[in-house]
């Protein structure tokens, strides 16, 4: 595949990663709904990573909600696709 293709691609994953993001519901996931209805939800505490710097599906130090969204959907599939590409080239030299 040649360099067009990756940057064509990168920009898809880009806009994608970017776009989708402003679409996400604000409502509790399904295992934070359940939580609340069982009652159980104020018992959990709060893990070493929820203050870290893409906690709650945001980048921390952007105010924009929008763009914070949206930096921490690119980076989080900007990471995935490094170690995917990372155990891909691995695996083949393996």
């Amino acid at each position: 595949m040649n360099r067009r293709f990756w940057w064509v691609a990168l920009g898809v994953v880009v806009v994608v990663a970017v776009g989708i993001s402003a679409f996400a519901s604000a409502s509790p996931d399904g295992l934070e709904w359940t939580a609340e209805v069982l009652g159980f939800d104020t018992a959990a505490a709060d893990s070493a990573v929820a203050s870290g710097p893409l906690a709650d599906y945001g980048v921390a130090g952007v105010t924009n909600a929008l763009l914070s969204n949206g930096l921490a959907g690119l980076v989080g599939v900007l990471v995935v696709g490094a170690i995917v590409l990372g155990l891909t080239r691995v695996l083949r030299r393996a």
